[in-house]
């Protein structure tokens, strides 16, 4: 375990170098992991630094890893056509926890995703079979985004620009972060937030998602069909709901994923769906110990 985890890049055709940061192994005592470790996957526009909450929590009981995906963070971002499609960073995921030793030839790993980061580590999951331990779908990764938010691909981007106001000054940026739960904000919180943008000379921050990252990644987002994917996965699967509506709308989309699940005759039990209420997206922040204890419950499981 370590306060401060240790960067490091691995290689995937062609040339493209995937970075991740490594929270370390446990040590001493009765780790709980019994050869399970844990690969986290952020979301749009973030990076690994904003599952710091959860990996301080899981780094003294299982090797812990998480990713940047291509196009955020310190990984590359390519250009070419197609570089951004579901399978390719579902194999960035499987480099990057194979690289890192969280999935090594003699154990599996559990595979934990936030937003657009749970539909990568799902169809990562898909792809890994056995090898994979469990999901644990944080706030996303169960619904098809253009049902679920009554807009296209083109009509999500024009929305994801933040008003001028909090991109004025790195300042403004980071009280605008902090406004959000002034309870919860410390210096991960603050890492996290800078290392979503780029200060300009003249002052003002840019994000530091590459644009053409950002739209691809979103338009891979909007092709992603949850329910042949949930299906593939064989390991147990945990969705957390967030911001879940009166009519519990989001909480009977992932249950829904489960009926379709028993359907195809698959070994797997039903998926386990835990509403952690109307606390925002970024659960990481909001409830860490939830989302820690949701992917320790995997890991007790298959120790």
């Amino acid at each position: 375990m370590t306060d401060s985890p240790a960067g490091f890049v691995v290689t995937v055709d062609p040339g493209d170098r995937i970075h991740f940061l490594d929270w370390g192994r446990p040590s001493g005592g009765d780790p709980l992991d019994g050869g399970v470790g844990v690969l986290l996957v952020h979301g749009l526009s973030q990076t690994a630094w904003i599952w710091a909450p959860v990996a301080r929590r899981l780094a003294g009981s299982v090797p812990t890893v998480a990713m940047d995906l291509r196009g955020h963070g310190l990984s590359d971002a390519p250009t070419e056509d197609g570089a951004y499609a579901l399978p390719i960073l579902a194999d960035d995921a499987i480099a990057a926890a194979e690289g890192s030793g969280a999935l090594a030839d003699d154990q599996r790993v559990v595979l934990a995703g936030h937003g657009f980061g749970a539909i990568v580590a799902a169809v990562a999951a898909a792809h890994l079979g056995p090898r994979c331990a469990g999901l644990v779908l944080v706030d996303g990764g169960w619904e098809s985004m253009e049902a679920s938010t009554g807009v296209d691909a083109d009509e999500f981007l024009r929305g994801l620009d933040e008003p001028p106001e909090v991109m004025r000054s790195l300042r403004a940026f980071l009280a605008d972060r902090r406004a959000f739960d002034p309870a919860t904000w410390d210096d991960d919180q603050d890492r996290a937030a800078r290392a979503t943008v780029v200060e300009t000379h003249a002052g003002r921050v840019v994000p530091a998602t590459r644009p053409h990252a950002l739209e691809a990644c979103v338009r891979a987002m909007f092709t992603y069909d949850p329910r042949p994917i949930l299906a593939a996965v064989e390991a147990p699967i945990v969705g957390l709901v967030a911001e879940d509506d009166e009519a519990g709308a989001r909480t009977l989309a992932l249950a829904g994923t489960s009926i379709e699940r028993a359907a195809t005759g698959s070994r797997r039990a039903a998926i386990r769906v835990q509403p952690v209420g109307s606390v925002g997206h970024n659960l990481m922040r909001y409830r860490p110990t939830d989302v820690t204890d949701a992917i320790l419950s995997i890991t007790r499981s298959t120790s």
